[in-house]
């Protein structure tokens, strides 16, 4: 084969591999802003779905298309609540796994300026049930898959950071049932959390302060002014008053933790 033929094969399979590619988009892509994310998961329509091979909450992974862009997308509909649930080493009462929690969760990050750190959930029926839809994102794996092949962290600062305001997110929400596949890792070491289904417990006390190290400054702020009024308002529908309480208590214990740990160690220490 001459060179000519071989330089216009190679550029023939890239232009194909540039079509096969090009339907499709990332989270992080800036074509799409989150607001135009949320429109495509509210109304494209599903071309294609099956059960996701994680999790035990029956979730599915849906392709959707709007005639322009082709991406997937994670729906869960589980809500059930028990009054007793047994664990085996422990009981629950009250117990509640619900994918509104899903929908109140990104809605306080929103609140809070972290909402980069969830992927982009919206409330959509599909095969008769109402459940969140959030983006597909863009990951190479979880932490579980990360801790059990040792693979280290190219920036521990960054990594670090990352992982600072997800432990404020998680003791703000109280997940009772926080594991590591819940935490995903991006091409580029970006971490992400998903699924709150058994988030937002109605106690007033954190789960687990010795989790909050450091915390980012902008955050501490959000924290600092977030309002209660307009966060019922915004979760009206997925959170009871009992359950927007218990966020507002802790985030009081939060912000006051912090602040007696910048008495304590000094403000560089802490905040970042």
């Amino acid at each position: 084969m001459d060179m000519r033929r071989l330089i216009g094969r190679r550029f023939l399979i890239a232009v194909m591999m540039c079509v096969l590619v090009a339907p499709f988009v990332t989270a992080e892509d800036p074509a799409l802003s989150k607001e135009e994310i949320k429109q495509f998961l509210l109304t494209a329509k599903v071309v294609h779905a099956k059960d996701s091979r994680k999790g035990i909450t029956h979730t599915q992974r849906l392709t959707l298309s709007d005639g322009k862009i082709t991406h997937d997308a994670s729906f869960q509909t589980i809500d059930e609540r028990k009054a007793r649930m047994d664990f085996g080493n422990r009981t629950e009462l009250n117990f509640v796994d619900s994918y509104k929690y899903n929908l109140a969760a990104y809605t306080l990050a929103e609140m809070l300026g972290v909402d980069n750190m969830l992927p982009v959930y919206v409330e959509r029926k599909y095969g008769g049930q109402m459940g969140s839809l959030s983006w597909w994102l863009p990951v190479k794996m979880d932490e579980v898959e990360r801790v059990q092949h040792k693979i280290p962290v190219p920036d521990t600062d960054a990594w670090n950071n990352q992982m600072y305001r997800i432990r404020v997110f998680d003791e703000l929400v109280y997940d009772s049932d926080p594991n590591l596949t819940n935490v995903l890792i991006g091409e580029d070491w970006k971490i992400w959390r998903i699924d709150f289904t058994r988030a937002f417990r109605t106690s007033k006390d954190l789960k687990s302060p010795s989790d909050l190290v450091r915390c980012d400054r902008q955050l501490l702020e959000k924290l600092r002014i977030l309002d209660g009024q307009a966060f019922a308002k915004r979760t009206k529908g997925y959170l009871t008053k009992d359950e927007v309480t218990g966020v507002l208590a802790r985030r009081d214990k939060i912000v006051t933790y912090f602040q007696q740990l910048v008495t304590q160690k000094g403000e560089a220490s802490v905040l970042y």
